[in-house]
């Protein structure tokens, strides 16, 4: 797997940046294109080809069940938000789910502070997690791996990344959710979105904020990349408006994108048997960690972050006192 990555980021052209305030985007150019064919998450629940809910009525935090009621392929990508049903939660690694097939899936709580039906099913706000936090997921998600073979997340830990991002922009709501951050920024969040867009042989973005490489985000082919591109702009978006520093001049390098692409195609990976459908390689170095959805020997997602002077994500985030810990057990 790891010659599969190595070669599909060498393929890959960086092409002229982007730039607003203190994000800058670089468009990842490629010719490949995978033959596979499959839905997004959004467009499956929109033409009612699956349906996600609790694991049963009682419901089991960090696990959801997938319906798929089509002959479909359905892909689900790494911190997509569902919202609904006993509490919203983000989905913890990218899925492709086989079509007329029920998969039990493992995610994550994002709004602690509920534990009661707003829904009998879940449903999009086309939401993806902030990078900074699904970078911290990431290596948790990979510990887990490492540790039981389960694609679990640390529960707490993520807590206390919404709570201590929902304190900063003044986004903290009685069930603590994600989502609060997201609508509070809505407007500075727009702002930024409306200033990047996609161009020809687009397969993906290296984010960079306040003139760091923060990661990047490519698919298989131009066509998925350009059905969740807004999503991950936004996401990356959320971090650059709470990093925002008006003060400061912001100055990006293209030679730290070169670095940051070149450190990601030497990186160690390691495989194995994915949720659903394909195999799921997780990529670790001093330098960057991530991972990746293969399928027949092909890339369908790949998603690389870069460690913050060579620590991981996890240390860099605040540890402070949780808002609740009632239902981190159930």
């Amino acid at each position: 797997m790891q010659t599969i990555i190595k070669e599909y980021l060498e393929q890959a052209k960086v092409g002229r940046k982007q730039s607003f305030k203190n994000m800058t985007v670089y468009p990842l150019l490629s010719t490949y294109a995978i033959a596979l064919e499959y839905y997004f998450l959004d467009e499956a629940l929109d033409e009612a080809l699956i349906e996600v809910a609790e694991v049963d009525q009682d419901g089991a935090v960090p696990e959801l069940k997938v319906i798929n009621k089509s002959e479909q392929l359905i892909l689900i990508i790494d911190g997509e938000e569902l919202v609904g049903a006993k509490q919203n939660r983000i989905v913890n690694t990218t899925i492709l789910i086989p079509g007329n097939s029920t998969i039990v899936i493992p995610v994550t709580c994002v709004e602690q502070g509920r534990w009661s039906y707003d829904t009998p099913h879940f449903y999009s706000e086309k939401r993806v997690m902030s990078a900074n936090m699904r970078a911290n997921k990431a290596e948790q998600v990979h510990a887990s791996l490492r540790q039981s073979e389960d694609f679990q997340s640390d529960q707490g830990a993520v807590w206390d990344n919404i709570i201590a991002k929902a304190v900063r922009r003044d986004a903290e709501s009685p069930s603590m959710a994600m989502a609060a951050i997201y609508e509070k920024d809505r407007s500075s969040i727009e702002e930024y979105t409306k200033h990047f867009r996609m161009i020809d042989s687009q397969v993906g973005d290296v984010f960079v904020i306040n003139g760091k490489v923060v990661g990047l985000d490519t698919f298989g082919k131009p066509e998925s990349f350009s059905k969740i591109f807004k999503k991950l702009v936004e996401s990356y978006a959320l971090d650059a408006v709470d990093w925002f520093d008006p003060d400061k001049e912001v100055n990006t390098l293209r030679s730290e994108v070169t670095k940051f692409k070149k450190a990601s195609q030497t990186t160690k990976v390691e495989s194995r048997p994915s949720v659903g459908l394909g195999n799921d390689c997780r990529l670790e170095s001093k330098k960057v960690s991530g991972f990746a959805l293969t399928h027949d020997g092909q890339i369908l997602h790949l998603s690389i972050f870069a460690k913050p002077n060579g620590q991981t994500w996890g240390k860099q985030a605040s540890r402070m006192e949780r808002y609740s810990r009632r239902r981190q057990e159930r």
